[in-house]
């Protein structure tokens, strides 16, 4: 098994009368992009949760390179990009701010920036092309790079396992393309990125392969397999896949 793998193992997850997840189970090896697909209330959010510790399930178990999700989150393992809905983009942070908060589980209590700490967020700003906008406001960055400034401060935790949730929404087609290079890239370089996405069209390149979630794992396996319109319809009830 592989150090960056994810285990998922009979997942239950209840909100109160309503099940989000329910018997939910994959495996998904390191080294790969792999695309999370569902309609909304198909318990992606949920999937998501659970596997990084942020909410304890119902029952089932969660594995993230061997460790539980907590004792992942602890060791700086797991790396989370948001939606763009969840972000107060008006704060008065800039971008090199946000990419150094992903140094905070590696300071001490007072946070004193160290040296390393100013050359891991200078490698990851670099590595996502945005070392020239180190000093621009977090709002005032484009769709597509409010989405790499996110990526950089995984880069800059050291995290070996990213989650992203609908990183193409509102991102032109020039930033769809360099995000995707982006995570391809890291994934070649070790890294395991699960992603969340509505964009069945962008899928191909993105990622070799998928799940399809509808409370349980519908299906896990090659992303062309997940397209075929007779499974989509398994979970989307329809055989179009979006253009």
């Amino acid at each position: 098994m592989s150090d960056n793998s994810i285990d998922v193992k009979n997942l239950r997850v209840r909100y109160g009368d309503l099940v989000a997840l329910e018997d939910a189970t994959l495996h998904v090896d390191g080294s790969r992009v792999c695309g999370l697909v569902g309609t909304n209330g198909s318990g992606k959010s949920t999937l998501f949760k659970a596997m990084m510790g942020i909410l304890t399930p119902d029952s089932g178990e969660v594995s993230i390179g061997g460790l539980t999700p907590q004792e992942a989150r602890n060791s700086n393992l797991v790396g989370y990009v948001p939606q763009s809905e969840e972000v107060d983009w008006t704060f008065p942070l800039r971008v090199w701010d946000v990419v150094m908060m992903g140094r905070y589980g590696h300071m001490g209590f007072f946070r004193r920036i160290r040296q390393e700490d100013k050359k891991a967020v200078e490698a990851a700003l670099e590595r996502v092309d945005l070392l020239d906008l180190a000093e621009r406001q977090i709002g005032e960055l484009s769709g597509g790079q409010k989405k790499r400034a996110f990526v950089a401060r995984g880069l800059a935790q050291g995290a070996k396992i990213l989650f992203l949730d609908e990183p193409f929404s509102g991102v032109d087609k020039v930033s769809e393309g360099t995000i995707t290079r982006l995570l391809q890239g890291l994934a070649k370089d070790g890294a395991t990125v699960i992603v969340s996405t509505h964009d069945l069209a962008a899928l191909p390149k993105l990622a070799s392969e998928a799940i399809l979630l509808q409370r349980r794992v519908l299906m896990h396996a090659d992303t062309a397999t997940i397209l075929q319109p007779e499974n989509l319809a398994m979970a989307f009830g329809t055989s179009e896949v979006a253009p």
